[in-house]
């Protein structure tokens, strides 16, 4: 079954004023659809890869063939990681988005980092100090929460590291509404933040 793309779980607007609706049409529907496209012509002749699910073949690239790795790599991380951040945020004004996190991931960002307004400020430095394209993740590591950049579409999970929390710093993502300014697209972002999905996905790494 080839990959598909997922619907997006808002309208196009619902992130107004902080992400524009351009910009979110732009970004799922034109760069999203692509990387899936190119994810399945990779796997065309590998039917037992495509029945995989995008974060199955994301975390086991040794085992696909060198000579699509690169491709499955690129455009399947793409896809999975797309996929985590449109769910990662939620429309401005309803419960649980925006402001500071609730629930257990709460608990674990004021144990690891002292509290919510120095995580984000950890989290804002070292994502707009990715250089070129890329991402800002927060995972769990040894036990403790931790803040790290990919490169490119480079996924957490091709290290066995699952995504709690990510922002696309891709211009694409914001240079339509902040141009070159990415920490004023960083800061912008937290107003539309998820944190339910965010306790969802800590859950799975907790177990």
């Amino acid at each position: 079954m080839p990959h598909e793309l997922p619907p997006l779980p808002y309208d196009y607007a619902a992130l107004e004023p902080f992400i524009d609706a351009e910009t979110m049409k732009i970004h799922h529907d034109k760069h999203h659809q692509a990387y899936i496209n190119n994810l399945n012509a990779a796997l065309a002749n590998h039917p037992d890869l495509a029945a995989k699910s995008v974060d199955d073949l994301i975390s086991g690239l040794a085992d696909v063939p060198e000579e699509i790795r690169g491709a499955v790599r690129n455009n399947g991380g793409g896809h999975s990681n797309h996929t985590a951040f449109w769910n990662l945020m939620g429309p401005v004004g309803s419960d649980g988005v925006g402001g500071a996190p609730t629930g257990a991931i709460a608990a674990a960002i004021t144990a690891d980092f002292g509290d919510f307004e120095a995580f984000k400020k950890t989290f804002n430095e070292t994502t707009a100090k990715q250089f070129g394209s890329g991402w800002g993740w927060l995972v769990c590591s040894g036990g403790k929460l931790k803040i790290l950049t990919t490169a490119n579409q480079d996924s957490p999970l091709t290290h066995g590291l699952y995504p709690i929390l990510g922002n696309d710093v891709w211009e694409h993502a914001y240079y339509l509404k902040y141009q070159n300014a990415r920490p004023k697209y960083l800061e912008a972002w937290w107003s539309v933040v998820n944190w339910h999905e965010v306790n969802k996905r800590y859950a799975v790494v907790k177990g």
